[in-house]
C-alpha cells in the first residue's frame, strides 16, 4: 500500500499522518498504568498511532516494552489508563467482533472439534443465519486454512500447527474489521511458520481487513507488512518509528528476498532494535 499520495491534514509525533477518512483504528495518546506497591508502572504513554483501512501493520520492539499490553488494550481485553482508542472513530468499551484476535497459544476448546470450535464465534457473531449458513461460514474458513479433513477431529487431537490453523479460521470466520494477531507463530517451528505466514496472508489478501500483528521476527515483519511500527523500550514505551514497505501486492517470499530494498528494510529494522 503506497501512501505518499495522502495528504496531511493530521500531525503526531511518530510523524505519520493520514486523513480521518482513511483511518481504521486510531490510537491516542494511549497510557496504561499498572499500580505497585513501589508506586506506579507506567508500560505506554504518550502513544500515538493510527492504521489505515485494509493495512496490513506489523509492530516489533523488545521483550516488555508493552507491545502485547497495547494489543489487549486494542481487543478491549485490557483497561486502558489514558487516552483513547477507537475503530471507525467509534471508542471501544470492551471486547467486540469488530476485533477478532489470533493469539500465541490458539486457546481452544479441547474437547470440542475445530468446527465446533469455529463455530463459537460463528454463533455469536451471526445469531440470525441459520445453522446450516452458520457451519457453512465455518467450514469456508477451516478449508482455507487446510484442514478439510480435520472439521471433526477433537482439537486436544491436533497438532500445535493444527490448532493455529483452528485459530487463524475462528478469527476470520466472524469478520472482523480489524484483526490483531500476537505473535500467533512464535511456538511453531520455522517449516511450519512459512506455511502460516503464506496461509494468512492468502486469506488476508482475499478479505482486505486492517491487520495489526506483533513478532520478534523481523524477516516476518517485513514479508507481511505495508507498514512495521517500531516501539521503544519501555517503561513509557510509544511509537519510535515506523517503516513503510513498498513490495507489491500480493507478494512472494522469493520476490520479497530478491527485492533491492528488502536487506535496506532489514538494516532498518535491526538497528533500530540495537540501539
Amino acid at each position: 500500500m503506497v501512501v505518499e499520495d495522502i495528504k496531511v491534514k493530521e500531525t503526531h509525533e511518530n510523524g505519520i499522518s493520514f486523513p480521518s477518512d482513511k483511518i481504521m483504528l486510531d490510537l491516542r495518546d494511549l497510557k496504561k498504568v499498572y499500580p505497585t506497591p513501589k508506586g506506579d508502572y507506567v508500560v505506554l504513554e504518550h502513544l500515538n498511532l493510527q492504521i489505515l483501512k485494509e493495512e496490513f501493520v506489523t509492530i516489533i520492539g523488545h521483550s516488555g516494552c508493552g507491545k502485547t499490553t497495547m494489543l489487549s488494550m486494542i481487543a478491549g481485553l485490557n483497561p486502558i489508563s489514558g487516552g483513547n482508542i477507537a475503530v471507525l472513530g467509534n471508542p471501544i468499551k470492551g471486547p467486540g467482533p469488530d476485533r477478532g484476535v489470533i493469539f500465541q497459544s490458539p486457546s481452544l476448546m479441547p474437547w470440542m472439534s475445530a468446527l465446533q470450535n469455529v463455530m463459537l464465534g460463528v454463533n455469536r457473531v451471526f445469531p440470525h443465519a441459520s445453522k446450516a449458513q452458520r457451519r457453512d461460514i465455518a467450514k469456508y474458513y477451516l478449508h482455507k486454512v487446510g484442514l478439510d479433513g480435520a472439521f471433526d477431529k477433537k482439537a486436544n487431537e491436533l497438532s500445535q500447527g493444527m490448532q493455529q490453523r483452528v485459530g487463524i479460521a475462528r478469527a476470520f470466520a466472524i469478520k472482523p474489521k480489524v484483526l490483531l494477531l500476537d505473535e500467533p507463530f512464535g511456538m511453531l517451528d520455522s517449516l511450519t511458520r512459512g506455511e502460516l505466514q503464506d496461509i494468512l496472508i492468502e486469506i488476508w489478501n482475499k478479505e482486505k481487513i486492517t491487520a495489526v500483528m506483533i513478532t520478534h521476527d523481523v524477516d516476518e515483519a517485513i514479508f507481511l507488512a505495508d507498514r512495521v511500527i517500531m516501539m521503544t523500550s519501555g517503561p513509557r514505551a510509544k511509537i519510535g518509528d515506523a517503516l513503510e514497505i513498498n513490495f507489491n501486492r500480493p507478494r512472494t517470499r522469493k520476490e520479497v528476498l530478491e527485492h533491492d530494498d528488502y536487506y535496506k528494510y532489514r538494516k532498518h529494522l535491526i538497528d533500530f532494535l540495537e540501539h
